[in-house]
């Protein structure tokens, strides 16, 4: 079983995806508050680790005691370690990110280092109930490995059939991974408590430069 605190420990070498990785998912979700109308702004990321895609972003966000968020993580020393960095109004639940009844519809969703580590079937599956996790025009922002064989041009597809339009697709030469960002055009999903939409298989971090997730 992979253990998800050693995990975090690469992002102290700033030579390696996984940092290099975040500046770009922090871009993304600052992009996506900063667009956001006036008022409540609901955030929710799944398998949130330390939180450090969040926290970094809402630190250069002008509006961030607007954020109404909830992070799901079910390793308890990734649930202590983000507390420790909350704000006002974001919530760290312990707890199974795989199952609707942990969220709320929000404006903007994350889902990083989750389909690197799920079946095929259940990458889409997710996808494809993603908008019963969003409030209407959310932004969704996604990571992904692309190391052979890509599933990303499939990822992108299903986004597009699930209702969303792609806004970015960030990667760069000698890394594996890849951001996505997507914004719902079409309706949000009802939300519906209790569905599963994935079973989490994690994979090991194989030591290369950029996770596989």
């Amino acid at each position: 079983m992979k253990n998800w605190v050693e995990w975090h420990l690469a992002y102290d070498d700033p030579s390696s995806g996984l940092v290099r990785r975040l500046a770009h998912v922090r871009r993304r979700v600052l992009a996506a508050l900063e667009q956001a109308p006036a008022g409540e702004i609901r955030l929710t990321s799944m398998c949130a680790g330390q939180g450090h895609d969040v926290f970094g972003a809402l630190a250069e966000f002008d509006r961030a005691a607007d954020v109404v968020g909830r992070l799901v993580e079910l390793d308890p020393l990734n649930v202590a370690a983000a507390r420790r960095q909350a704000v006002p109004g974001i919530e760290v639940v312990e707890g199974d990110a795989s199952v609707t009844s942990a969220y709320f519809p929000a404006d903007v969703v994350l889902a990083c280092g989750v389909f690197g580590n799920l079946s095929d079937e259940d990458v889409r599956r997710t996808v494809t109930l993603l908008p019963m996790l969003c409030r209407e025009g959310a932004t969704v922002v996604w990571t992904r490995h692309h190391d052979a064989p890509d599933l990303t041009p499939s990822i992108r597809e299903w986004f597009g059939e699930a209702g969303f339009e792609e806004v970015g697709f960030d990667t760069e030469p000698g890394y594996s991974y890849s951001v996505g960002t997507h914004r719902l055009v079409g309706k949000p999903l009802p939300f519906v408590p209790g569905v599963k939409m994935f079973s989490f298989v994690g994979k090991p971090f194989d030591g290369r430069r950029s996770p596989r997730s």
